[in-house]
């Protein structure tokens, strides 16, 4: 082994040079184009610059945004499934019982944690898991 055969770990990529002759692919106006603003040096325009237009941040309100067709679900677990004493399991019956606080759009159930009964529930939305797991104890899963 020689100092001059060492060779990095890593293969590093050579830097482009521009400007170096025709033959290079790169020469005459160094992948510029032909003139024009971006072709001078110092040239381009700043980020978020729309030819003149107003630009988007001028034209979007200031004081926030509230999207009014957003959807908020309660967010209701498999291990607070457990906890319900009924078998047929809807939004209301979790509100009676105390599991969840509200009800908004409706209801999501998750996967968390594991499911130790065979329980019929009915909600707005099942993630996969929690659909899987509900059907694999022999109980419905069905979307309102």
């Amino acid at each position: 082994m020689k100092i001059d055969e060492l060779k990095p770990a890593v293969k590093r990529k050579t830097r482009t040079r521009v400007g170096r002759g025709t033959g290079s692919g790169l020469g005459k106006t160094s992948g510029r184009g032909q003139k024009g603003q971006k072709a001078r040096s110092g040239g381009g325009v700043r980020r978020g610059f729309e030819g003149g237009q107003t630009p988007l941040y001028r034209r979007l309100p200031k004081r926030g945004f509230k999207n009014i067709h957003a959807k908020t679900y309660t967010e209701v677990t498999l291990k607070m499934l457990n906890q319900s004493k009924a078998t047929d399991v809807t939004a209301e019956t979790l509100l009676e019982e105390g599991i969840i606080g509200k009800i908004n759009d409706g209801i999501v159930v998750l996967a968390t944690g594991k499911l130790e009964k065979k329980l019929n529930v009915k909600a707005k939305r099942f993630t996969a898991k929690a659909k899987e797991q509900i059907e694999a104890l022999g109980g419905k899963a069905e979307v309102i």
